[in-house]
């Protein structure tokens, strides 16, 4: 995958791209803001502008295909590699799928809970329906491609995948060339990204016309909800593991990485943080190996944050519209997002693209409510990292415990204060 592959960057590079980021993210911040502002002082004029949002979601919808088909292929790859590394890979690949898979579903339980979008009555957007012309909308819209049904798109990404890895090294030129098309799908879904927060803008602007201010109570108890569940799977779910298994205290590990912490925030993504981790997770006494193997295949697979982002998401889509899903196809949902959610860090919008992806596999007609989670998307991309970030260095300690490859001693040490991390020695293997 891509972030497992990837070098540090250089400094001015990195300060390049952090730039960019901010700017997008200042500017759908600005987007959904203003789209609020318009939908409570001139309702009519909000609801006017819901074709916006649509165009953003038909592009979402033609790049999922893609995005997912070159994820899962690569996917694949990435796990046959992580397995030939003997005991490390295989204990670190079994974990990742057992905390994703929990995280899934305690995003499910927890928007079974509090039914986040109950009462917006969101319509959604069908091309079919009759309706009143607009000839300049109709013209745009028809030039965004339809998109490609997502599970036949799945099962051959499987077929791919499994079929390459069979090949052995023979397989490795087209794994290449798929590697250099989903840069071109990446560089594809970034350039969509950039038009978010005009889809935006006409998506919270429609919904706050039409519904008031319940739209924005009812997004911000999603949102409420999801910082929640991530503060209790990072605290009660991964600091008893962390206790249990190492007699580590989670709130030691939370302070001892706050510098990270603060650099994820900033920028709402933990690739940001991947070379400091590496240092600090070797400098707290797990060895090399464990944290070269741990870390960056963690950066693809072991996506906690993003995980219960997914579920709970789609729970409130479905809700919003008010078409709930039944048990049967939340499971369903869930076992397509364990597959199709790894690789959903690798760019910048993947994980909406996944999100749309899973609805579009289970409940298509849910595809019109995703106008409203790309405004406040944004909102909880920094819980989204920040927990994606911890669940990878609790790993790396919890693997290292389990292969006993970690210094429990220099850990406790480290943890407590005793022995600082040196900031000069990160700067210097850096450079």
């Amino acid at each position: 995958m891509a972030i497992a592959e990837q070098t540090p960057p250089a400094a001015s590079g990195q300060a390049k791209k952090k730039d960019k980021t901010h700017w997008l993210y200042i500017s759908v911040i600005a987007a959904v803001i203003l789209g609020a502002a318009i939908g409570l002082i001139a309702p009519d004029l909000g609801k006017a502008l819901k074709p916006l949002g649509d165009g953003f979601v038909a592009l979402i919808k033609m790049i999922i295909a893609p995005v997912i088909f070159c994820t899962i292929v690569l996917g694949i790859g990435s796990i046959a590699k992580a397995a030939t590394v003997g005991k490390v890979g295989g204990l670190a690949l079994l974990y990742f799928l057992t905390m994703s898979t929990f995280a899934l579903a305690l995003g499910l339980i927890v928007g079974n809970i509090i039914h986040p979008g109950s009462g917006l009555d969101l319509q959604p957007y069908d091309p079919n329906k009759p309706k009143a012309s607009n000839g300049t909308v109709d013209f745009f819209m028809s030039l965004i491609p339809g998109d490609i049904p997502v599970l036949p798109t799945l099962v051959v990404a499987l077929l791919v995948g499994f079929a390459l890895q069979g090949m052995g090294k023979s397989g490795e030129p087209v794994l290449h060339g798929i590697q250099a098309i989903q840069k071109v799908v990446f560089r594809i879904m970034m350039m969509i990204m950039w038009v978010a927060p005009l889809g935006a803008f006409g998506a919270i602007a429609a919904v706050v016309g039409a519904t008031g201010w319940a739209a924005i109570g009812s997004m911000a108890i999603l949102m409420g909800a999801f910082y929640l569940t991530c503060i209790i799977f990072i605290v009660v779910v991964l600091g008893t593991l962390l206790k249990v298994v190492t007699g580590l205290n989670i709130f030691a590990l939370l302070k001892y990485l706050a510098r990270e912490y603060l650099l994820i925030f900033s920028t709402s993504s933990s690739e940001t943080a991947l070379p400091r981790l590496i240092a600090k997770m070797e400098h707290v006494g797990v060895s090399k190996p464990v944290v070269g193997i741990t870390v960056p295949t963690g950066y693809s697979f072991n996506l906690d944050g993003t995980a219960i982002y997914l579920t709970m998401s789609a729970l409130f889509v479905s809700t919003a519209m008010d078409m709930p899903m039944n048990l049967g196809q939340q499971i369903g949902l869930l076992v397509f997002m364990i597959i199709a959610s790894k690789g959903a860090a690798g760019v910048t919008g993947a994980g909406l693209a996944t999100l749309a992806a899973g609805l579009q596999a289970h409940r298509p007609e849910l595809l019109g409510g995703m106008g409203v989670i790309v405004g406040i998307d944004k909102f909880m991309s920094e819980a989204r990292a920040l927990t994606n970030f911890t669940g990878n260095a609790v790993a790396t300690l919890l693997i290292g415990k389990w292969t006993k490859e970690v210094d429990l001693e220099q850990a406790k040490a480290v943890l407590s204060g005793e022995r600082p991390f040196d900031e000069a020695m990160l700067e210097e293997s850096m450079h």
